[in-house]
């Protein structure tokens, strides 16, 4: 079990890794930094004011029922949340007034006039339907 000829065990000093090291940094900041868009682009779209309006025109949506319930996967009547995103949709068009573009600013008006409609015909159909069912309502946004 003794071996009559012990070798030392072999040290291998690699005084190339700082070099190595030094030429990634290098590197490094030769290559552009991403965009806090391509760092965060996993399938979600850069933050714009007609997504701003898209997103709480939807909340709204679901709750005059015109989008099913992802939990309940049924529609749900919430007029008291259409009313809330619709009233906020309204705050941020006075707000934003004379400071969007034409294009914006037609958006936003559209979008709050038809959800106005939409909010009285879903809340005459609630008042006048039976009790369970669900208002019928046809309704498209721009």
């Amino acid at each position: 079990m003794n071996d009559p000829n012990p070798q030392e065990p072999k040290i291998v000093v690699d005084d190339d890794w700082k070099s190595q090291v030094q030429q990634e940094k290098e590197k490094a900041k030769e290559e552009p930094a991403p965009t806090p868009d391509e760092q965060a682009n996993d399938g979600i779209p850069p933050a714009s004011f007609p997504l701003l309006v898209s997103t709480l025109a939807s909340q709204a949506l679901s709750g005059l029922g015109a989008i099913p319930d992802p939990i309940e996967n049924r529609p749900i009547l919430r007029l008291d949340l259409a009313k809330h995103m619709i009233d906020t949709l309204s705050m941020l068009e006075e707000k934003t007034q004379g400071n969007l573009s034409e294009e914006e600013s037609q958006m936003l008006t559209s979008t709050v006039h038809q959800l106005r409609m939409a909010f009285l015909q879903t809340q005459q159909q609630a008042t006048s339907a039976p009790a369970g069912e669900p208002p019928k309502s046809q309704i498209e946004l721009p």
